[in-house]
């Protein structure tokens, strides 16, 4: 089984996808749609699921900071609902705070320009999301 990870923005979406033994993450794309309308990537990730024979999807949950839940929440959930519907897959919440400025810093640190920067991020930020889901689920199936 593989998990697909997503990190929804306004207009892009970032797509990440675990190893067949859900232990480590690694970014596979980021599309880009018209604002808000994500629903534009369903043919891109209906192909990616096959691919894949993904079971499971990882989204992030854009909490506030202070772990209130704003506007783009809803906007996730919406979507989640989408893709329950549409591709017959659970969707898990997964928290994301701070997961694009992670991105942003490795990004940095790899010294890439802020051009390329722009064009990698949000897949970076669905790795972060998804690897932190693995790595939470892993611990407990150890009892960590």
């Amino acid at each position: 089984m593989r998990i697909l990870g997503l990190d929804l923005g306004t207009k892009t979406l970032g797509v990440a996808i675990s190893d067949t033994s859900e232990t480590i993450a690694s970014t596979l794309n980021t599309f880009r749609f018209s604002e808000n309308k994500p629903e534009e990537c369903l043919k891109d990730l209906k192909k990616i699921i096959e691919e894949y024979n993904v079971n499971l999807i990882v989204i992030g949950l854009p909490k506030n900071m202070n772990n209130t839940l704003g506007a783009a929440v809803k906007r996730t959930r919406d979507f989640s609902f989408v893709l329950e519907k549409e591709f017959s897959v659970p969707v898990v919440e997964q928290d994301e705070r701070l997961s694009s400025v992670s991105a942003n810093n490795i990004l940095i640190k790899a010294d890439l320009s802020r051009k390329k920067r722009k064009t990698k991020v949000d897949g970076l930020a669905a790795t972060i999301i998804l690897q932190n889901y693995l790595d939470i689920r892993k611990g407990k199936k150890h009892g960590q």
